[in-house]
């Protein structure tokens, strides 16, 4: 069997990787990034998210040498980028350029890498398609408002993955695409957040990896189109 990250050199990217390559599961474990910075033993390819050509030539790639994906895995996402960026406290501090970026990092890229990776996972047996997403998406929780792009791209991002979940069980009823929530993880994209974080929720990238294996592992046709937390619970849409 083989497993695809896509987002490969971020924090968590490179923990799933890294988990991946120490399991027994997978004969071999492709990892996509912009960089081409990826553990050792990986297939690295580079591919930039956005670039759709890039994408296709890497689905083609991966299709070329394997053809048992049995999991896929997308973790490219943005919250802030510098003062330029940042989450937004009030809707009078929303922009378009803030919009056009959020919603491109952790909604376009997702869609379109599903375009390309889809329809080379296998046509009958179990397999899992799963893409970050982040327990802010959720409407019915959201209790704090704010955040307004960041958790309107999330929540974008869970009606695709309901979306995907219905087509491809009409292709494979086995198939499973799930959005993952990865707890409040010590990476760049939440250090700005971490103050009012007790130690005993954040997460490492290792341990993080480590949780969200564990439910893929556990996932049943049944979890598809939802999007469950590190533990494995449901977030609610």
């Amino acid at each position: 069997m083989s497993a695809v990250v896509f987002g490969a050199s971020g924090g968590i990217g490179q923990a799933l990787v890294q988990r991946l390559l120490e399991s027994s599961w997978y004969g071999s474990v492709f990892a996509v990034s912009r960089s081409g910075r990826v553990p050792e033993g990986a297939v690295s390819i580079q591919a930039d998210a956005l670039d759709e050509a890039a994408l296709e030539a890497a689905a083609k790639e991966i299709s070329a040498k394997t053809d048992r994906i049995r999991l896929c895995v997308v973790t490219v996402g943005l919250l802030h980028e510098g003062a330029g960026l940042t989450p937004e406290k009030s809707y009078r501090h929303q922009s378009r350029d803030a919009f056009e970026r959020v919603f491109a990092a952790n909604t376009i890229a997702p869609a379109l890498i599903t375009k390309h990776m889809l329809g080379r996972m296998p046509p009958s047996g179990r397999w899992v398609f799963a893409a970050l997403s982040a327990r802010v998406g959720s409407i019915e929780n959201n209790d704090l408002g704010g955040w307004h792009a960041y958790r309107a791209s999330k929540a974008a991002l869970n009606m695709l993955i309901r979306n995907y979940s219905i087509e491809c069980q009409r292709r494979n009823a086995d198939s499973i695409c799930v959005g993952l929530h990865p707890g409040t993880v010590d990476t760049g994209l939440s250090m700005p957040f971490q103050t009012n974080v007790p130690d005993s929720q954040l997460f490492s990238p290792e341990q993080s990896a480590t949780y969200l294996l564990e439910v893929i592992d556990n996932l049943t046709a049944a979890d598809s189109g939802k999007v469950l937390d590190w533990a494995g619970k449901v977030v609610p849409a």
